[in-house]
């Protein structure tokens, strides 16, 4: 069913009924089942009828959308930074089941934090079969009263993640008991640590298998160094034959060496002129081999905050990594600045802070940085590169974002733009030294108005604020030249 299009403007339709009629029209598919509603309560309405027959249906839905007709109304309400103010989503109940708790497992995670997980007989929920849950913690599993051997309800939270509800305890076997949380990791056997005021409990050994994978994991995941063809599998045969005990050790791979690595599987006949027989294990073979190598090389290319976040320090994520690489603009200069320096950091307090400078406290993690810095990755910002890319990407001449023409100067941008969208021309803007804001003030020098602009222009047009549409501002974005009042 189609129920959008990027500009509706050509078609002179001014609600989203008005634009949906326009469809059927057209010959498109629709869905029949939408309603315009005059009141609270003929939403409400809508809602409990769309769930209690959304078993009639021949598809799957799991809820209803419910927006503000008037296009123009869409317009003054505008946006938040995630979602729309004018449309909000009305979520079914999840589908629930009943099986049963088999067992809960440890699983360790690359920080060390042990997290049970709820493995149970497999049912299927929302269209998939599910066998295993997180509990999170022992708080959730004494909140929710789960014991192994328990008839458990599953449903999936959001219709996506499973999620364990709770015992059916007419249902708990007569001889079960409470569970507890183990007083050594379950993978290396080490003493589990419990510190007061958290919830987590850690394994805090350095040598424990389960931390270094999923720390190696982390390192080549997409959000990170983004290393393609590295994944579960090839990691656990790597680790398995010695080559790997840090993320450093991965640029020191060879081709031979992930060739040969066996992948687990067999060949399922013979083959005389391959030289294999059937059960043969099968190698990763050449190719793939070649393409994890140059995918290696490309990650050493990646900036230094995602790097900072690679590294797995506790509590430091994307945009984390990003404000410290930009405060400090190399790792020389972050080792040597003091916890209160850090938490100065726009969005960083003491907490993340006093993790960083743990992290970077430890020898052994130092000597991984300058291994790494042997191996070819940038560990310092390049702010000539980055400011370079940055006009590329918004397509501004390079000697016009070094001279900075708008420095000064703040910029409200309002109503749809045809030539780019309005976080572009954002982006432009500020390449060229411009302060881009949300609203409108006496402070703004200028408002850039596009097709279906609404209380802005209104705003600016109240204060006096110079208005500019799309090729004026094309105009500015090419010379840096901003029109004389």
């Amino acid at each position: 069913f189609i129920y959008a299009i990027a500009d509706t403007d050509p078609l002179h339709v001014h609600s989203q009924r008005e634009f949906l009629d326009w469809l059927r029209s057209a010959g498109f598919s629709v869905n029949p089942n939408v309603a315009r509603c005059a009141t609270p309560a003929e939403v409400h309405e809508f809602c409990a009828q769309a769930l209690e027959h959304r078993g009639d249906l021949d598809y799957d839905i799991d809820g209803v959308v419910v927006k503000v007709d008037s296009f123009q109304q869409q317009l003054d309400l505008g946006f938040t930074a995630r979602a729309p103010r004018w449309a909000i989503a009305f979520k079914f109940p999840p589908e629930e089941k009943q099986t049963v708790l088999r067992e809960i497992r440890i699983q360790v995670g690359r920080t060390g934090v042990l997290t049970p997980v709820a493995e149970f007989d497999p049912v299927t929920v929302a269209g998939s079969t599910i066998a295993r849950a997180t509990l999170h913690n022992i708080d959730e599993i004494r909140r929710k009263n789960v014991r192994e051997g328990d008839t458990i309800i599953v449903h999936k939270a959001g219709d996506v993640i499973p999620e364990v509800v709770g015992p059916v305890l007419d249902k708990r076997p007569a001889d079960s008991v409470d569970w507890h949380m183990p007083e050594v990791c379950p993978v290396c056997g080490s003493p589990v640590v419990h510190e007061d005021g958290e919830v987590a409990y850690r394994c805090v050994s350095i040598d424990c298998p389960a931390q270094l994978k999923e720390r190696l994991l982390h390192w080549v995941s997409r959000g990170c160094m983004d290393v393609d063809g590295l994944g579960d599998e090839i990691v656990d045969k790597m680790i398995a034959a010695g080559l790997i005990h840090d993320v450093a050790d991965f640029y020191q791979l060879t081709v031979d060496d992930i060739a040969g690595l066996d992948t687990g599987r067999t060949y399922a006949s013979s083959n005389s002129k391959k030289g294999v027989k059937k059960g043969d294990p099968i190698p990763v073979g050449l190719k793939t081999a070649e393409k994890i190598i140059a995918e290696l090389n490309k990650s050493k290319s990646q900036p230094l905050g995602r790097v900072l976040f690679a590294l797995g320090i506790r509590h430091v994520g994307k945009s984390v990594g990003e404000v410290i690489a930009e405060r400090f603009l190399s790792i020389d200069k972050l080792i040597l600045a003091s916890e209160e320096d850090i938490a100065e950091c726009e969005g960083i307090g003491p907490k993340i802070a006093a993790s960083v400078k743990q992290f970077l406290a430890v020898p052994e993690n130092l000597a991984v940085l300058e291994r790494l810095r042997q191996a070819g990755l940038s560990l310092e910002v390049d702010l000539g590169a980055a400011h370079a890319q940055a006009a590329a990407d918004a397509g501004v001449a390079g000697e016009l974002a070094d001279a900075q023409p708008l420095a000064g100067l703040t910029f409200v941008l309002t109503g749809t733009l045809v030539n780019r969208t309005r976080d572009e021309a954002g982006a432009a803007l500020k390449v060229l030294g411009a302060k881009v804001s949300g609203s409108v003030s006496k402070k703004t020098s200028y408002l850039v108005a596009g097709s279906k602009a609404g209380s802005k222009l209104t705003k600016a047009e109240q204060l006096g604020v110079p208005v500019l549409d799309e090729d004026a501002l094309e105009q500015i974005l090419a010379t840096g030249e901003v029109p004389v009042a």
